[in-house]
């Protein structure tokens, strides 16, 4: 039950909204939490109703290790940390990484071990990362939690951001859930949720699923890709994965907005970044945070001098990689940012002049659509043959290949080359030169035409999902 579905959009919300508000009303607030930790369940159990006792199991678990972690001293308490990192990690290991392991040791070592295939839960990356944040909070006195046990169970189980987030703090969330003035109906909170509920819609269905299946066709059907087949390919992955990654946060901040919670910003228009820092203070900004406070300050950030800076960024990139996915492909993928990374501190401490803005801006750009090929490569063949094509190596025209898989978009209308390629100039000048969805919600307030746009938007993308086999899953639930 994907937000762009229309069960989801015509049912589920609808029914969470109305419940939820009408307890309120009863002046039932305990009751109205109670009834959004029971339905966000239900969303997740929507999937598979199995793995609802996993993240049951999970809250329980390190629910109970916060509150000894508050009541301990000493030893007993760095004991009762460990084996809290170690539990969570340990099962995300388990779920993600198992066959990832096996398949590396039988590929190093000639075995033949057999996979175990194991389903990957659901959102198991973001609401581990959110509850060992948690408890390194809780262990470093950083921040005094909320006891209460169905303010923690929302923290983690919220339905807007448990799938695929964004990454959310406790001392940011749980006091949201247990604010009175949090339970009254608000209309600007309503007005502002649903501007970036069907802005999110539109760029999901309007833009990143037009956009998939041309860069599916390159990177997965074509033996050889030609320059211009792999730029266009490389260009709409760079594209969709933004529309479809922005267009969830969006999504998933309208709907919570409709409950009066404030989820953190995701995205800043990432592409307009002039550095690679820049970048990844725009995108997913949440993990970003999460890197840089659990992981890399802990490895000593910037404060034991310029060689272990470099192998601190590097590390924590090379990890954050691995965490988007269990395959070596992402692994290359985070040691490429966290080279880019450790070249842009070198050259801001040590070069002799500052690149013009223009220069820097597409060096950024293109080393970010560069890297983004390995990130979407299903392995180092595919990405090796991208590119070889990006440089010319496989020739410059568009093969016959190519051009009878390209037409099929929306279903039996053909869209040609010329458009495709239009339509991706298109939405990058859109990712360069336009207001990202925070700039046009502003203070909250996003008045008539706005509201009248969104909706014109919204009701667009809901004409389009009517058709046959347009619905499609966000990229990151992947």
């Amino acid at each position: 039950m994907i937000f762009s579905s229309l069960v989801f959009i015509f049912l589920f919300l609808p029914v969470a909204v109305t419940g939820y508000h009408l307890l309120n009303r009863w002046d039932l607030p305990r009751g109205s939490l109670v009834f959004l930790f029971l339905i966000s369940l239900f969303y997740y159990a929507f999937w598979k109703l199995d793995y609802v006792y996993i993240i049951l199991a999970s809250i329980g678990v390190n629910y109970c290790l916060g509150l000894l972690l508050l009541e301990s001293a000493g030893k007993i308490r760095t004991a009762l940390f460990l084996a809290g990192l170690a539990l969570n990690l340990g099962s995300l290991a388990y779920f993600k990484y198992t066959d990832f392991a096996i398949a590396t040791v039988n590929s190093l070592a000639g075995t033949a071990f057999p996979l175990t295939y194991i389903v990957l839960p659901i959102g198991i990356s973001f609401f581990t990362f959110q509850q060992i944040a948690y408890l390194s909070d809780i262990y470093t006195r950083k921040h005094a939690p909320d006891k209460g046990l169905i303010n923690y169970c929302l923290f983690i189980c919220f339905f807007p951001q448990l799938v695929a987030g964004p990454i959310v703090h406790h001392h940011e969330m749980m006091p949201q859930f247990a604010a009175l003035e949090n339970r009254r109906l608000n209309w600007d909170n309503m007005y502002a949720g649903l501007v970036l509920f069907c802005i999110g819609l539109g760029k999901k269905v309007l833009v990143a699923d037009l956009l998939a299946h041309c860069a599916r066709v390159v990177f997965d059907e074509l033996p050889a890709v030609t320059f211009q087949e792999a730029w266009l390919g490389s260009l709409a992955y760079t594209l969709q994965l933004y529309f479809d990654f922005s267009a969830y946060s969006d999504m998933a901040m309208g709907c919570a907005l409709f409950f009066n919670i404030h989820l953190p910003a995701n995205f800043d228009s990432p592409y307009k970044s002039r550095n690679i820092q820049e970048f990844w203070r725009r995108w997913h900004i949440t993990l970003s945070r999460w890197l840089r406070d659990y992981l890399y300050i802990p490895l000593g950030g910037s404060r034991k001098g310029p060689a272990r800076t470099i192998g601190n960024l590097f590390v924590t990139f090379l990890l954050g990689g691995l965490w988007h996915g269990a395959a070596w492909t992402f692994v290359l993928w985070g040691a490429l940012h966290g080279c880019a990374l450790a070249v842009h501190r070198l050259w801001t401490r040590h070069a002799p002049i500052a690149l013009p803005g223009l220069a820097a801006w597409a060096i950024t750009f293109l080393f970010a659509n560069a890297a983004w090929v390995v990130f979407r490569a299903i392995s180092f063949e595919t990405a090796t043959n991208m590119y070889a094509g990006m440089l010319g190596l496989n020739g410059f025209g568009l093969s016959e290949r190519f051009m009878a898989n390209i037409p099929q978009i929306l279903g039996d209308w053909r869209v040609s080359y010329a458009l495709q390629r239009n339509l991706i100039a298109l939405f990058l000048l859109f990712a360069f030169l336009a207001p990202n969805s925070l700039r046009i919600v502003g203070d909250g307030k996003p008045g008539r035409l706005k509201t009248f746009w969104a909706l014109l938007i919204g009701v667009a993308a809901v004409v389009i999902m009517a058709l046959p086999a347009r619905i499609s899953e966000f990229i990151y639930f992947q």
